[in-house]
C-alpha cells in the first residue's frame, strides 16, 4: 500500500523510541494498530457501499432493458419493416381469398379465366341441341 523501505522504518521506529519512551511504546503501537484497523474498516465500508450503489445502478438498467423487451411485439415489427404501408397485407389477404373461392377482387371481378370459357361454351351448346 505505502511505498516505505527498510531505511524509513527504521528511522521511524528510532523517533518512536525518542518521542513515545521504550516504556510506553508497546500502548503506542496498540493505539496505532487500533486506528489504521478503523481507517481499513471504514475504506472497506465506504468501497463496499459504493459497490453497492454501482451494482444497483447496473441492475435498474437491466430492469429497464428487461421490460423494453417485455413490451417488444416481434411480429408487428417485422411487418413494419416489411410492409410499412401495408399493400403487400392487403395483396396477399386478396389472393388467399381468390384462392378460396370466398369472393373475386376488384381486379378479378372483370376477368374471364379458360374455365369459364369452356363452361358458357358447353351451355350453349347444351342449350342448342
Amino acid at each position: 500500500m505505502f511505498d516505505i523501505g527498510w531505511q524509513e522504518l527504521f528511522v521511524v521506529a528510532v523517533l518512536a523510541i525518542i518521542v513515545v519512551g521504550p516504556k510506553d511504546i508497546p500502548r503506542a503501537i496498540r493505539t496505532v494498530t487500533g486506528w489504521l484497523r478503523k481507517a481499513k474498516g471504514m475504506a472497506r465500508d465506504f468501497q463496499n457501499g459504493m459497490e453497492d450503489i454501482v451494482r444497483e445502478a447496473e441492475l435498474e438498467d437491466i430492469r429497464k432493458e428487461a421490460e423494453k423487451a417485455a413490451g417488444f411485439n416481434l411480429e408487428d415489427e417485422i411487418r413494419k419493416t416489411i410492409d410499412p404501408t401495408g399493400e403487400v397485407t392487403k395483396e396477399l389477404e386478396d389472393l388467399s381469398k381468390v384462392a378460396d373461392g370466398d369472393e373475386t377482387t376488384e381486379e378479378d371481378s372483370g376477368r374471364k379465366t379458360a374455365g369459364d370459357d369452356a363452361a358458357e361454351a358447353e351451355k350453349k351448346a347444351s342449350g342448342s341441341g
